[in-house]
């Protein structure tokens, strides 16, 4: 039976695992959880499960996701500050690829931050980026 994301309930019920998992990783990414509004983080992980065909993301799959959400909120100039010029080589080679396939869970990914309102305009200037 596939359970759904909690975010929890007056501190008697617990968050999901997902949204724990998720927000382990953007703290590994430097952004602390709070910065992220729970819908994202809801809409993210059930994109995650989409891209997983409905069955519970792996573990691992909560870092690249919560990379790219990083970038996307803090920009480009915080992200390579906290996470090095590696990961933001990789996260901006991801973004570019997600250009080219709008169905990636990548592209919806950014598209999320783009209709929450919550990308950084350094990023949506650097891609030319446009919900539409």
């Amino acid at each position: 039976m596939k359970r759904g994301s909690s975010i929890g309930l007056f501190g008697r019920f617990g968050r999901s695992e997902d949204l724990r998992r998720l927000d382990e990783a953007l703290r590994r990414c430097d952004v602390h959880p709070a910065m992220v509004r729970e819908p994202i983080k809801l809409a993210a992980v059930s994109l995650m499960k989409d891209a997983a065909d409905g069955a519970e993301p792996p573990p691992l799959a909560y870092a690249p996701a919560a990379e790219l959400l990083s970038y996307c909120i803090v920009g480009p100039d915080i992200f390579v500050h906290a996470n090095g010029e590696a990961a933001l080589a990789r996260v901006e080679a991801r973004i570019e690829r997600a250009l080219e396939d709008e169905e990636s869970l990548d592209a919806r990914l950014v598209l999320l931050t783009i209709t929450a309102g919550a990308i950084q305009p350094a990023v949506v200037e650097r891609f030319d980026l446009e919900a539409g």
